[in-house]
């Protein structure tokens, strides 16, 4: 099984003799690994390695691929496709009633994610399954699978991160009360609208009150999932310590995935930009430890992506800088012509 170096534990064993950008040798097939010999991969550079499958997490039958290929689409799209519709119908029994069912909530997420619970590129996920329509609904998918990888990075076991995935998914589902013509408006939101908009955190923390008795760590998360640390967001102006470590986790969840996505009034945004832009926002607004989270594990998946350049020249990423946050320099790239 192929694993990033963030996720090695001690005692795993190497398949591969492992060798860095510059083909020099540095572990053998065979090795096992310690906390020495995974430093020697973070001081060369190294993102990936394969290692002798885990009883505790590989199924049978199944190995773990880091990079994605054409034949993964029509597999997974319209598994994609059907969570955006399962979750539309959310939206609606929301509106309608007030209130939501747990079994429908599980209908619509848990297809989606179960299929992705071993894949760690979620760049490519993102990419392949993204389009123009149903940006609310997709929306609220994307939060809540991110979420649910970002809770594994951060160490919660995968009970909790499960949870924490689930409430990414309803984060917005307050939005089911606010007029179509105002989430769908081509143009930029008047401030009445703006303010109109605002609202769906607290209708999404009634909804989800009233369904969910007794678990309000769901409904605090649709609360807070736009407050900011240093206290800039709404709809209560919470300052870091304030905000629930969950809602933290969803923001930043919120944010890639909105800033990523085709909308009527928004063209999608360079994916490295986006990091950037991320990167730019954990000195203030998003919690600091969870986005450099993100961030630390999202680069490696640029390896092998297609990019162009500022010449107008494309290539192929073939490496990334572990300590670069930013994102700057993780465009290395190799094959490049016009």
């Amino acid at each position: 099984m192929r694993v990033h170096v963030t996720e090695l534990r001690n005692g795993d064993r190497l398949t591969n003799d492992t060798f860095n950008g510059y083909g020099l040798h540095v572990l053998s097939k065979g090795t096992v690994l310690g906390e020495y010999e995974i430093s020697r991969l973070f001081q060369h550079q190294i993102d990936y390695v394969n290692i002798e499958s885990r009883p505790d997490e590989q199924p049978p039958g199944r190995t773990l691929e880091s990079d994605l290929n054409p034949k993964w689409l029509p597999a997974v799209q319209p598994v994609y496709e059907q969570s955006v519709r399962e979750t539309e119908q959310l939206f609606m029994k929301a509106l309608q009633n007030g209130m939501i069912d747990d079994e429908q909530v599980e209908q619509a997420f848990l297809p989606f994610v179960e299929q992705f619970q071993m894949e760690r590129d979620i760049v490519s996920i993102l990419l392949l399954a993204n389009t123009k329509d149903a940006y609310t609904y997709q929306h609220s998918v994307q939060v809540g699978m991110i979420s649910h990888y970002l809770a594994t990075w951060l160490g919660y076991p995968e009970k909790e991160a499960a949870r924490i995935g689930k409430a990414g998914f309803l984060h917005d589902i307050g939005k089911s009360r606010i007029e179509a013509e105002i989430l769908n408006k081509p143009g930029r939101l008047t401030e009445e609208e703006f303010e109109r908009v605002k609202q769906h955190t607290v209708y999404g923390y009634d909804i989800i009150r009233s369904s969910y008795i007794g678990q309000d760590d769901l409904a605090i998360c649709a609360l807070q999932h736009h407050e900011r640390m240093n206290g800039t967001g709404y709809p209560h102006g919470l300052h870091g310590a304030d905000i629930h470590p969950y809602a933290k986790i969803i923001a930043v969840a919120d944010v890639y995935s909105a800033m990523i996505s085709a909308r009527v009034y928004q063209q999608k945004r360079d994916l490295l930009y986006v990091l950037q832009e991320l990167h730019r926002m954990s000195f203030e607004e998003l919690d600091a430890h969870t986005t450099h989270t993100f961030i630390r594990h999202m680069i490696p998946n640029f390896i092998g992506k297609r990019v162009k350049l500022s010449s107008g020249e494309t290539g192929i990423i073939v490496m990334t800088h572990p300590s670069d946050f930013s994102g700057r320099s993780s465009a290395w790239t190799t094959g490049s012509s016009t």
